[in-house]
């Protein structure tokens, strides 16, 4: 018993060491002296001050930055109005529909959905004047592809919601509207604090869908660290890892926290 348990630790140490030492690698490289990302010669902040300098990644960074903060705020509000329909109303017209359609994204190749959305803006800046590619359509374009998230996590909170405290609210003369205000939203506000931090997330990092729906004006930071890689690996793109890589472990950390919270 005691040689499988140490052969079932050993199989999953090397699986985290293949997931998790190239990250360790790239944040000790980002300390690195030397401009090649493969030799160590000293501790050194001298690439945190570059990046620092480098105003056209420090655009592409604000730009995404913009973007995920306003698509993780629309995409929370109507994942929760779709989670709230999928999770409260069993039967409807089109129900099957609805939901297929808010899962779509979801298992949808980014690939066709970044075509698709293409065409969709090509057409509609000849038929109607705009919008022009760019900050707009990027944020539609996340919005659209990060809601479903926001759903899923919103209906499963409220599939395990006691409704009795909302049926006593209504008891004591509170119209719907006030219950769901006072009563359902605080209660499932820890599950939208998660699906914004993941919304957020996403929208970050996203790279395909992104170079679809982008004009040649916007460049966010993931297409700003793809063109600079193809030229080979500059040391900021590690401090930048290593940002990256801080960022979501925070909102890791916090969206762990805040689903204690609401356990």
């Amino acid at each position: 018993m005691s040689g499988r348990v140490g052969v079932a630790a050993t199989v999953l140490a090397f699986g985290y060491a293949f997931l998790y030492l190239p990250i360790a690698l790239v944040i000790a490289y980002s300390f690195n002296e030397s401009r090649l990302v493969t030799v160590w010669a000293g501790f050194s902040l001298k690439w945190w001050k570059a990046l620092l300098q480098n105003e056209a990644m420090l655009d592409a960074a604000w730009l995404s930055l913009r973007i995920a903060l306003v698509s993780a705020t629309f995409a929370t509000l109507l994942g929760l109005a779709a989670g709230y329909v999928l999770a409260r109303v069993p039967r409807f017209r089109g129900r099957t529909l609805f939901a297929g359609l808010v899962v779509a994204p979801m298992v949808m190749p980014e690939v066709v959905m970044g075509i698709s959305m293409l065409l969709l803006f090509v057409g509609s800046d000849r038929l109607l004047g705009g919008p022009e590619r760019g900050f707009l359509t990027i944020t539609i374009a996340h919005v659209t592809f990060s809601l479903t998230f926001v759903a899923i996590v919103v209906q499963a909170r409220l599939a395990d919601f006691d409704r009795s405290l909302e049926e006593a609210a209504m008891d004591l003369g509170a119209t719907p509207w006030t219950t769901f205000l006072t009563v359902t939203l605080p209660m499932i506000a820890p599950a939208l604090a998660s699906g914004w931090l993941l919304a957020f997330t996403l929208s970050l990092d996203d790279l395909i869908l992104t170079q679809f729906v982008a004009g040649a004006q916007s460049q966010t930071l993931p297409m700003r660290v793809y063109s600079s890689v193809r030229l080979g690996v500059d040391p900021q793109i590690n401090v930048l890892a290593t940002i990256v890589v801080a960022i979501a472990a925070g909102a890791l950390v916090t969206s762990a926290w805040l689903t204690r919270k609401r356990d």
